[in-house]
């Protein structure tokens, strides 16, 4: 009696163990089968090194990538060598993470019935990316390198993100040694690139003495063409005379922008910079960009006023820093920028995106102030004509960065129109002035922004 009572034990025992890994498991695959069946290297999701499964389109329904049975790319080529560095290409030399990140979506992936396709057409994802946007964007960066980015600032919708040099996936090239003209096509650099800013830095300077000098825009700033810290001296590109704030900032002054930068001191600039995240990554999609710098840690004195203007070692990464334009003209509370827009398998959304609100950065007053002082950039010179129908407020940007290359031209800013929410960015590598060069190019993007809003 007593073995058949042990015996009864050991079988209840094993029992229990049994419901308990089945129950274990079950649990495991309702929560974990999609990252099971979607990890990197499935063979029934990726190819190349990229997700090989479903279609993906542009925010008007534009086909730019069919997956099933192959990669095929969009039939203009244009458009091709607008949109690889989000899309990814056959080698895998260039990744598509936004896409990943919806790759169980895209492959029709159900609990049930693992992956399927609904008609042979698998999942489609849509991007918040305009073709007509996109291909105006490269077509304003020419031969340059360098990326144009706009987004809508209320809704986080990346309209366009173009990188150059480029290729087309479609037609690879053939790059000789000694061939600079396709150095760093594989980068996306909108989201992988960090660059020196130049002036448009100035705009974190003045709200940061908007926030906290109390009688700053009361304040006279005199230019001689330089300024003198001890024995260094920091160089204007004009002789502005005695100037107010917001002329300060419309002359791009060096001058006054290192006598407000000596006002605020390293820890105060340093903080705001922090509380600002203009050095932070952002994450969206799947994306992390790359951080910036801002490093005051053994500055002297007038290399915090060289870094109050853009230069000593700050670099910012262009994704990031529009954003941070964004919030500005968003009242100083961001909104995250996306770039899939949905994602759905047989008709049925798996994934709809939704403005993500950040933290408030700035006080209202000050997105405020910085708004009307970046409006009277364009107003009193650069010229409003430049942006037909449009209420622009921009900040151009020569940033120094050293060697025998010119500088890198730079041009940031955002319309103050509610009908057209965009925040923008344009950096063009070793372009010179960014008046010259960036502004004709985001001129030319916006009027293309307007057809497709």
């Amino acid at each position: 009696m007593n073995k058949v009572a042990s015996r009864s034990g050991i079988v209840l025992l094993l029992a229990l163990v049994l419901v308990a890994g089945l129950t274990f498991f079950l649990f495991e695959y309702v929560t974990q089968a999609d990252s099971w069946v979607t990890f990197t290297g499935s063979p029934h999701v990726y190819n190349g090194g990229n997700i090989g499964c479903g279609a993906v389109t542009d925010r008007d329904g534009v086909l730019l990538l069919d997956m099933n049975g192959g990669r095929t790319y969009s039939d203009n080529e244009q458009l091709r060598l607008a949109t690889v560095h989000w899309l990814g290409d056959r080698k895998g030399s260039v990744d598509a993470p936004a896409l990943s990140a919806y790759s169980s979506e895209l492959a029709g992936y159900g609990l049930l019935n693992g992956v399927y396709s609904y008609g042979n057409t698998g999942g489609v994802a849509e991007l918040t990316l305009s073709a007509q946007v996109q291909t105006a964007a490269l077509e304003a960066l020419g031969d340059y390198k360098g990326t144009i980015g706009v987004y809508n600032y209320k809704t986080g919708e990346i309209l366009c993100a173009v990188t150059t040099p480029t290729f087309d996936p479609d037609n690879l090239p053939q790059v000789e040694e000694g061939d600079t003209h396709y150095e760093g096509m594989y980068v996306n650099r909108f989201v992988q690139s960090r660059y020196t800013p130049g002036s448009i830095f100035k705009i974190v300077t003045l709200a940061a003495a908007l926030e906290s000098i109390p009688d700053i825009q009361e304040q006279k700033f005199t230019c001689t063409g330089s300024f003198q810290i001890g024995a260094d001296t920091v160089t204007c590109d004009g002789k502005h005379g005695k100037q107010s704030l917001k002329q300060a900032f419309r002359n791009s002054c060096n001058s006054a922008f290192a006598q407000i930068a000596l006002q605020l001191g390293k820890d105060t600039l340093s903080d705001y910079v922090e509380q600002f995240g203009i050095t932070q990554s952002v994450e969206f999609d799947g994306i992390t960009t790359a951080k910036g710098n801002f490093d005051l840690t053994d500055a002297a004195q007038v290399s915090l006023a060289w870094s109050s203007i853009g230069q000593y070692t700050d670099l910012v990464n262009p994704c990031a820093y529009m954003t941070f334009v964004g919030a500005v003209a968003n009242g100083g509370k961001g909104v995250l920028p996306y770039i899939v827009k949905e994602a759905s398998s047989g008709g049925i959304s798996g994934y709809s995106a939704k403005a993500i609100k950040g933290e408030r950065l700035m006080s209202a007053s000050t997105a405020q102030t910085v708004g009307e002082y970046l409006g009277f950039n364009v107003t009193d010179k650069y010229g409003s004509d430049n942006f037909p129908g449009l209420t622009v407020c921009a900040k151009t940007g020569t940033a120094e960065v050293g060697g025998d290359k010119k500088p890198n031209a730079v041009f940031t800013g955002f319309v103050q129109d509610e009908k057209y929410p965009l925040a923008f960015i344009a950096v063009v590598e070793d372009g010179g002035y960014g008046r010259e060069i960036c502004l004709p190019m985001i001129s030319k993007v916006l009027e293309v922004c307007k057809q497709v809003m």
